[in-house]
């Protein structure tokens, strides 16, 4: 659990708020099985709570495929929405087919506009 405090302290998880009827989650840096736990916890919170939920992931700066399995699962939990994805997590979606599932948004605003 030490990697999951650190990357608390690293500041993985960025600001969460609400947002209409839902909630948005932002997270940045390295995305993997080392640091992945407590996105993994304020997704979850989220979603318990909300219908909706948007990850931005605009400061995301690589996600490895623990980081996906975490995003297919919300998926089915909530609507997740991932707003302004960077080259490496579209690459990452496209290679696996994820773009396919997951819905992706070039900004905050145009996931929760959506319908």
């Amino acid at each position: 659990m030490t990697g999951a405090r650190d990357a608390y302290h690293d500041g993985v998880v960025g600001e969460s708020y609400p947002a209409g009827t839902g909630w948005v989650v932002a997270a940045r840096g390295e995305l993997d099985q080392d640091t992945l736990a407590p996105l993994e916890e304020a997704l979850v919170s989220a979603a318990d709570a909300h219908r909706l939920v948007v990850l931005d992931a605009g400061s995301i700066t690589f996600g490895d495929s623990s980081f996906l399995n975490l995003l297919l699962r919300m998926h089915h939990l909530t609507t997740l929405r991932i707003a302004a994805p960077g080259d490496q997590l579209r690459r990452l979606f496209a290679l696996t087919g994820a773009d396919t599932v997951l819905s992706l948004y070039p900004d905050v605003e145009d996931a929760l506009a959506a319908s």
